[in-house]
């Protein structure tokens, strides 16, 4: 079965590759409307491109001077060589191919969703949802293609592997980093100018931060999240082959069966989006729901019959599976997925009694809503941690250290289906704003406004799912580098809570996330300072522009966030990489566990207040524009944008980052992992 089980991942890459060919055609052939439906969709996408463009050659340094640090290392006669540079370069590129593509297809469905909006809401959601699937497809077909290409070259060796998931990892930091640096900074000065000074609508095309707050949704939301997921995608297969090749015994199956069972998660998300795609389900949330469901059915099944197939049997003194015990180590992961993702959207939909209490709230004013919305954020982090700790505890029972890497990546399985559900809400998003600034009929706002209301319940199941995927691909990570420490050092490396070096790593972990988060804030509100100024500026000095009878300069708007984006990165993103180097060369493999343990908790909890809090803020101001409470331009309504403006951040740029921040910290330690021990 190994040889089939090796070209099983290229057939299923090529797969994916063919049907984001299909998708694509079947898009470019979309009307894009009228032709100042054109003009604003070249807009977000000159923006766009010309923020990536800047971002990736910034980056492109950092990965240059990394991999020749490598490859150095490997000149002292380490283990890490020229082979992990290789592939960190590799990563590296999967990454920011995939983010790209994934922007290019994000703005060149946003105008066609408008348009499709004239015909009906079916339609719309057809060619809003054929976007979001194509960027599913994409992070999944490129990230297993890369990654078995490396197996392939480089003999499976697990080493050299490693630093493809360092290289997606690194760069999809800055990605995100950036990416929601701009969108953040954007909406701020867009909503607090606009909405709350100027009293206009959103997306209002006197706006002039309505183009960079669009852009940002494609650089932020779309690209910055393929990246993210596409690393811990990686990474969670990456973490099982890296603990499978410490289990000497059938040590091949180990290694091979995470890159079959990947290929097995490409054809059920892709059967899942077909059934979407057929318009069968005409309600919008129950179609993307029942094409998640499908996928998720056909993974449990397949991977059943991969398992069985395998005849894996693993027997030590310290731990004891079966292939058939480790398909509920898959099933597992699945379902937790599932239930953090419908836990994200009790909190944060309007739905729900939660988001429509914190609307409520909004009738006394911007503090109290304010306070109400972080207390909510932290009481919802009870359940997703509930559910992470379960699931962790019945991969150690059906597998082993291993079992937690198979949950981990179970969880991550169908990502091309639960991706392209998250990707479906930027689309519609910019489908409104396009529809409100071509002033196209209010039937027409109504289709897209009830595609954006999906859209942000969908977002707020795919930012939950991606912290509880962080968090997962961060454990497997973890043991992985304890058995990569352990397979290195003389003696073996035990932790003890007696043990006072471990104690000051996971105080100093502990507070890395807070450290980091701090830094993002800042860059965030250094560009809505800048961005609220020129706003102001604007509509003072530009005769007839709050009128409508003069344009916005909306270039001076989008070339703030992009410098201000790429310039607050770079410190964040430098130190991520720096601390785990300094703390394992200098105190050594069980002062770094402590500060990965640390950054873990913290970190996880962090990102699900940050995330939840933003997610309802945002919908409590939505239930208001809604027309709860009096609607639009009441007192409450400012007050609930004042606090989506304090959430944004948190949901957007805060949140997701350190998701990525607690798995590149580990990602590093596990590649350098032999450096350290010396």
């Amino acid at each position: 079965m190994g040889g089939n089980m090796m070209w099983t991942p290229f057939v299923a890459s090529g797969l994916a590759l063919f049907v984001i060919l299909v998708f694509a055609i079947s898009l470019l052939r979309k009307p894009q409307g009228n032709e100042k439906m054109r003009e604003i969709s070249s807009l977000i996408q000159d923006g766009a491109r010309t923020f990536l463009k800047r971002e990736y050659s910034y980056v492109f340094i950092v990965v240059g001077i990394v991999a020749l640090f490598l490859v150095l290392l490997g000149r002292r006669g380490l283990d890490v060589n020229w082979r992990t540079a290789v592939c960190f370069v590799i990563g590296t590129i999967a990454s920011a191919l995939s983010g790209y593509l994934a922007m290019s297809i994000g703005t060149k469905a946003n105008c066609r969703t408008a348009e499709a909006a004239r015909t009906g809401l079916k339609e719309a959601l057809s060619v809003s949802f054929t976007g979001g699937a194509t960027t599913g497809l994409v992070v999944v077909g490129i990230g297993l293609l890369g990654l078995s290409g490396v197996f392939v070259l480089f003999g499976g060796d697990p080493t050299a592997i490693n630093g493809y998931a360092m290289g997606a990892s690194l760069f999809a930091l800055f990605a995100r980093a950036g990416g929601g640096i701009y969108t953040k900074g954007a909406d701020m000065g867009a909503d607090l100018v606009g909405k709350v000074e100027q009293n206009i609508p959103e997306d209002d095309p006197r706006n002039p931060a309505v183009i960079a707050d669009n852009v940002g949704d494609n650089v932020g939301d779309t690209a910055g999240l393929g990246a993210d997921l596409l690393e811990s995608y990686v990474e969670s297969i990456i973490a099982a082959i890296a603990i499978g090749a410490s289990l000497l015994v059938v040590r091949g199956s180990l290694i091979r069966l995470p890159l079959s069972l990947a290929s097995w998660g490409i054809v059920s998300s892709i059967i899942g989006a077909l059934w979407v795609k057929s318009g069968r389900v005409r309600d919008p949330q129950n179609a993307l729901n029942s094409g998640v469901y499908l996928s998720a059915v056909l993974m449990i099944l397949g991977s059943f019959f991969i398992l069985r197939a395998s005849g894996i049997e693993y027997i030590d003194s310290a731990q004891r599976f079966s292939a058939i015990g480790l398909i509920w180590c898959i099933i597992a992961g699945l379902i937790s997925g599932i239930i953090i993702g419908f836990v994200s959207e009790f909190y944060t939909s309007y739905k729900y009694k939660p988001t429509r209490e914190l609307a409520k709230a909004s009738v006394r004013g911007p503090a109290v809503v304010v306070v109400n919305g972080i207390g909510l954020g932290m009481g919802s982090t009870l359940i997703p941690v509930v559910i992470i700790g379960v699931s962790i505890l019945v991969g150690y029972k059906f597998g082993g250290i291993y079992g937690i890497a198979l949950a981990s990546f179970g969880m991550l399985s169908i990502l091309g289906i639960t991706l392209a559900v998250d990707s479906y809400g930027p689309v519609a998003d910019n489908a409104g704003g396009i529809a409100q600034m071509a002033e196209l009929p209010e039937e027409v706002r109504k289709i897209t406004d009830s595609l954006d209301a999906v859209g942000n319940t969908t977002a707020a199941i795919g930012k939950g799912f991606a912290i509880g995927s962080a968090a997962f691909a961060a454990v497997g990570l973890f043991v992985a580098y304890l058995a990569t420490v352990n397979r290195f050092a003389q003696e073996p490396v035990r932790l003890s809570l007696t043990d006072p070096w471990l104690v000051v790593g996971l105080l100093f972990g502990g507070m890395i996330p807070y450290l980091f988060g701090s830094l993002l804030a800042g860059g965030v509100g250094r560009i809505a300072e800048r961005i609220i100024d020129e706003v102001r500026r604007q509509f003072k000095e530009i005769k007839g522009l709050i009128k409508g009878e003069a344009p916005p300069d909306v270039s001076r708007c989008v070339d703030i966030a992009t410098k201000g984006a790429i310039k607050s990165m770079m410190l964040p993103g430098i130190l991520v990489i720096v601390i785990p180097v300094l703390v394992g060369v200098f105190l050594g493999p069980v002062v770094l566990a402590g500060v990965l343990m640390g950054a873990l908790v913290t970190g996880l909890v962090l990102a699900i207040q940050c995330a939840n809090t933003g997610a309802a803020l945002d919908n409590a101001k939505k239930y208001i524009e809604n027309g709860a409470f009096g609607g639009k331009g009441t007192e409450a309504h400012k007050a609930a944008v004042i606090g989506d403006t304090v959430g944004d951040p948190l949901k957007d740029t805060i949140g997701p980052s350190i998701n990525i921040l607690i798995k590149l910290m580990t990602v590093i330690s596990l590649v350098l992992a032999p450096l350290f021990v010396r």
